[in-house]
């Protein structure tokens, strides 16, 4: 058993040190730690640009967190009141899920022009596998640095400790062979057109 907890943990909880990048990515969240992880590596310089990205969760279908519009407007407000540039964030106020996250992240980066070699991204650590898989098929020659938060007390040494945090991982590992499932069909579908 101890092994095949060491080999879930490794396959979602992906961590590496911060590099200088191009950009910082937050997939949208009600969690502000991850703006504050974000607002950190960007006022040491490992990137000039943070992009949040966020409407609200597609399954509540409205903004739960109090006094704001989107997830992306909570996640500036954090990164503003923690000294980011505002010229420095970028918007993108569409997504409800994650694979969102990474598809209209796309988008502003192109429209803008902006070619991503290299980026970071600023996602709970829990969730930092399925981040990585979405931003990775969207962005497929960017060299990706994860820096995770960890949030609501859940971490590689201890989610399988507690109820929720096995809940929560075991539905990561879930949700990375289903929805991962359904791209690589739904690419199959478009090969075949």
């Amino acid at each position: 058993m101890k092994k095949f907890i060491q080999d879930i943990t490794e396959f979602i909880f992906v961590e590496h040190k911060p590099q200088r990048a191009d950009i910082i990515f937050i997939p949208g969240s009600s969690w502000g730690e991850l703006a504050e992880t974000a607002a950190g590596l960007w006022k040491e310089g490992y990137a000039p640009l943070v992009l949040p990205s966020g409407k609200y969760g597609k399954l509540s279908g409205k903004c739960s967190i109090p006094g704001f519009e989107t997830e992306w407007d909570f996640l500036r407000d954090i990164l503003l009141r923690e000294g980011v540039d505002e010229a420095a964030i970028l918007e993108e106020k569409q997504a409800t899920y994650t694979y969102e996250n990474a598809i209209f992240s796309r988008q502003v980066t192109d429209a803008r022009g902006l070619e991503i070699r290299r980026a970071i991204l600023c996602c709970q650590s829990y969730h930092a596998r399925r981040s990585l898989l979405y931003y990775e098929i969207l962005y497929p020659d960017t060299e990706f640095f994860v820096c995770p938060t960890k949030t609501r007390g859940i971490d590689r040494d201890n989610w399988y400790q507690s109820e929720k945090g096995i809940e929560l991982v075991l539905g990561e590992l879930k949700r990375c062979g289903g929805q991962f499932h359904e791209i690589l069909r739904e690419q199959g579908a478009q090969e075949d057109t």
